[in-house]
Parts: structure tokens; C-alpha cells; sequence
């Protein structure tokens, strides 16, 4: 599979620049895009689930909420049940931008995908699902190793 971790790497920096260049009037970071989809779809998740969602390291995930709640995008506050926990909430600022931020990932998607046909788009996301499964599955077997 040579290349394979390549391309992946080069998509996710075309990516940041086209978000870059397409939410130029948004004061966020391209790679707060991500953020913004997770937190809006699940309002009140914790530091450690967004994590685990979006397979960044715990202090990677806290400098960028920290980040975010600093531009008045999010608050973090303590779970009820557990105070070490804190939950993620989008505020509206978060919220406004939302809809701008969907429209450039659906316009990216639509990008990537001029050209291929409904067949070779599905197998395409069947595929990379699959191997995305089999990523997530050795950081989940990883981290319960961690754990131990």
C-alpha cells in the first residue's frame, strides 16, 4: 500500500486550505472545522469522548477547546456527576457559523468527488471506511492498553 498514508495526509492539508480560503471571514482555524461539526451535532459531549471521536490526544483536544472557549466559541463546564469531567457546549457564536462551515465540507466533498461515478464514489467510501474502522480499531486497542 505504498503512498496510501501519503495521500490521506495531503487530502487533510487541501482540506484545511480550502477551508481556510473558504471561511476566510470566520476568525477560526481551518482545523477547528472539525470542532465545530462535533460539538454542534453533539452539544454537552466531554473533552475525553471528543477526543476519542475525533482521534486526537486528550491535551491536543484541550489546547484547542481552550482556543475556542478564549474566541467565545464553546464552554466547557464541569459535569454534575463527575467535576474532573468537563462537558462541551457550542455557544451561539459557534452555532452562527455552523451553516458555513457544512457548506464548505459539502462543497469539498462534491469537489473530490466531480468525476466519479455513484459506483466508484460508494466502493471509494466503503473502502476508506474500512480502513478508517481498522485505524480507529488499533487507537481504541491502544488506549485500553494505556488504561491498563
Amino acid at each position: 500500500m505504498p503512498g496510501l498514508l501519503r495521500n490521506i495526509s495531503i487530502l487533510k492539508r487541501c482540506s484545511n486550505l480550502y477551508r481556510g480560503d473558504r471561511l476566510k471571514e470566520i476568525p477560526i482555524n481551518p482545523h477547528h472545522c472539525t470542532y465545530v461539526l462535533t460539538i454542534c451535532h453533539h452539544p454537552g459531549i466531554s473533552q475525553e469522548e471528543l477526543a476519542k471521536h475525533i482521534c486526537i490526544d486528550k491535551s491536543g483536544v484541550a489546547r484547542h477547546l481552550a482556543v475556542l472557549e478564549e474566541q467565545g466559541y464553546v464552554k466547557r463546564i464541569p459535569s454534575e456527576k463527575d467535576k474532573r469531567c468537563l462537558l462541551v457546549y457550542p455557544t451561539s457564536m459557534m452555532e452562527e457559523i455552523l451553516p458555513k462551515v457544512r457548506q464548505a465540507t459539502r462543497d469539498w466533498n462534491a469537489y473530490l468527488a466531480e468525476g466519479l461515478s455513484e459506483e466508484e464514489l460508494e466502493l471509494f467510501r466503503s473502502l476508506l471506511q474500512r480502513v478508517t474502522d481498522r485505524a480507529k480499531n488499533y487507537a481504541d486497542r491502544r488506549e485500553e492498553t494505556d488504561a491498563l
